[in-house]
C-alpha cells in the first residue's frame, strides 16, 4: 500500500513572486504582467519600479536598506496580500532569494538571464569551469584571492569593489580581464584589458568582471573587444598563466576552519580517534573533493571521513560498534557534513554499498583490506599501528594491482613541565600505506 504521507498534494498558489528583470525584456518580460496582475505589494529598485507597470493602487516598496522592506513582504504574505519582488537577472545568484528564504518566505522565482551567464555570453566563452564570487557589499579580499588562485572567475562587483580595484589587486599576476558594463542596454560595453589598465580607469556601474588565465583566442565579441589596444598584450601572459592550472568546475574550497583538526574538535572515546599528524596524510592521500565518494571503514569517532566531507567528498562511515555509529553521527552534525552511517561489520557490511574512488581502512584484518582491493577504488589509504600487519598488507595490496608506499609517523608532541619548562611527548607511531590502482 502507499504511504499517505508520499501521497501529491496540491501547491497552493504563491503569494510571493521574485521576477528577474533582464534589461533586453524590461516590461515585456515573460511572466511579468501574469505575476504583477492582481498584485496587492510590488517591492524593487527604483530604476526597476519605474521601468514595469505596475497597477493602479497597488502599494509599493523602494528598496534601500533591506530589513524594512523584509518585514513589509513579510506582513504581505501573512496577510495573504500577493506581494511581486523585482530583481536583476537571476534573482537565485548572489540574490534576494536566499535572504527571503532566510527570513522564513518561500518565493515562486522567475529569472532571468543572470549577469554573470551574460558576460560570459558576450566574451562567448563556456562557464561551466568558473568559479562566481561576489565583491558585492563585502569585503573585497575573497574574491581578489580567487582571481589570484583560479583560472577562471566571475566577480560580481560594486562601486569601490569592482575592476579597478581588482586590477590594482592582480598587478603581478598573469590574468587577462573581461568587464562587462551595463549589460543589456543600450550603454553596454565589454572590454578586455589588463589588470594594470583596468586599475587605471573608470568604469561604469553596475558592471561584471571576468578575471580568465587563458590564451585570448576565445576572446570577447562585444564592441569594444575587438578594438581595445590592451587585448594583444595579455595574449602570452595568459597563455603561460593558464597552462598549468586546474580546468574543471570544482574550485578549491577548503573549510574555513582547516582539516587535521585536534581531538577536542570530536567527541571520542578513550582516546579511540586518529591523531590529527596521522589524519592530514591520510586525508591529503585520499584526495577528497566535490564528486568523489570516500568509504572511512573502522570509522570510530569518524574524524577521516568528516574531514573529506568539509573537503567536499561524498562519504559513507562504516563502524561495527553502535556507540561508534552514534559518536560519528553527532561529530558529523556537529562540523555540518552529511555523512552516510552504516552500522555493521566489514567486510559484510561492504556489500551493496556504491563503489568508492578511495577508501580509508582504519580497523579491520586483511579480509577488510581484501574486499576493499576486490572493489577497485582508485586509491586505498591504510593505517596500522602494528608492525607485524605491515608487510602482509603490502603484499595484498601489490598483488591486487596496486603501487604502494609507506611512512611511518611518529609524533612527539610538546608538553608543559612545572617551573615553565617544556618537553616532547611522543604519540604511539603509526605507519600509514597508499596504494594507487595502476
Amino acid at each position: 500500500m502507499r504511504d499517505a504521507s508520499l501521497r501529491a498534494e496540491p501547491v497552493a498558489p504563491a503569494t510571493l513572486t521574485v521576477v528577474g528583470i533582464d534589461a533586453a525584456d524590461g516590461p515585456s518580460r515573460p511572466g511579468l504582467a501574469e505575476a504583477l496582475d492582481g498584485a496587492g505589494l510590488v517591492v524593487g529598485a527604483a530604476r526597476h519600479l519605474a521601468t514595469v507597470p505596475v497597477p493602479a493602487g497597488c502599494a509599493t516598496v523602494t528598496l534601500g536598506p533591506l530589513a524594512p522592506a523584509l518585514e513589509r513582504i513579510a506582513r504581505a504574505v501573512t496577510d495573504g496580500v500577493p506581494a511581486v519582488v523585482l530583481a536583476s537577472g537571476d534573482p537565485g545568484l548572489f540574490g534576494i532569494v536566499r535572504r527571503l528564504r532566510a527570513a522564513g518566505l518561500t518565493p515562486r522565482v522567475l529569472p532571468a538571464v543572470s549577469s554573470v551567464a551574460a558576460a560570459f555570453a558576450r566574451a562567448g566563452r563556456s562557464w561551466d569551469d568558473a568559479a562566481v564570487v561576489s565583491a558585492h557589499g563585502r569585503d573585497l579580499r575573497p574574491a581578489l584571492n580567487a582571481c589570484r588562485a583560479l583560472p577562471a572567475v566571475a566577480v560580481l562587483t560594486a562601486p569601490g569593489a569592482g575592476a579597478a580595484e581588482i586590477g590594482a589587486g592582480l598587478v603581478g599576476w598573469s590574468r587577462r580581464l573581461v568587464v562587462a558594463e551595463n549589460l543589456g542596454t543600450d550603454a553596454e560595453r565589454v572590454v578586455e584589458t589588463t589588470p594594470a589598465d583596468a586599475a587605471a580607469r573608470v568604469w561604469s556601474d553596475p558592471h561584471v568582471l571576468l578575471c580568465l588565465a587563458e590564451p585570448a583566442d576565445d576572446s570577447p565579441t562585444g564592441a569594444d573587444a575587438t578594438s581595445d589596444a590592451t587585448s594583444d598584450a595579455t595574449s602570452g601572459a595568459g597563455a603561460s598563466a593558464g597552462a598549468g592550472m586546474r580546468r574543471d568546475n570544482q574550485p578549491a574550497a577548503a573549510p574555513a576552519g582547516g582539516w587535521a583538526l585536534p581531538e577536542s574538535a570530536y567527541a571520542h572515546r578513550a582516546s579511540m580517534i586518529t591523531k590529527p599528524e596521522v589524519r592530514a596524510l591520510a586525508v591529503a592521500r585520499l584526495r577528497p573533493r566535490l564528486g568523489r565518494l570516500v568509504w572511512d571503514i573502522g570509522a570510530g569517532s569518524g574524524s577521516v571521513g568528516i574531514e573529506c566531507g568539509l573537503l567536499g567528498a561524498a562519504v559513507v562511515a562504516v563502524d561495527r560498534d553502535p556507540d561508534a555509529a552514534a559518536l560519528i553521527r553527532s561529530n558529523a552534525q556537529a562540523h555540518r557534513v552529511d555523512v552516510r552511517v552504516v552500522t555493521g561489520a566489514a567486510p559484510a557490511a561492504l556489500a551493496g554499498l556504491p563503489e568508492p574512488d578511495a577508501v580509508f581502512v582504519g580497523g579491520g584484518g586483511p579480509g577488510v583490506l581484501a574486499a576493499v582491493a576486490e572493489r577497485r577504488p582508485g586509491r586505498v589509504v591504510v593505517t596500522l599501528a602494528a608492525v607485524d600487519r605491515v608487510g602482509p598488507a603490502v603484499t595484498l595490496l601489490r598483488a591486487a594491482g596496486y603501487a604502494v608506499d609507506g611512512v611511518q609517523l611518529a609524533a612527539a608532541r610538546l608538553a608543559d613541565l612545572p617551573g615553565g619548562s617544556i618537553r616532547l611527548a611522543a604519540t604511539n607511531p603509526v605507519v600509514v600505506l597508499t596504494g594507487e590502482r595502476q
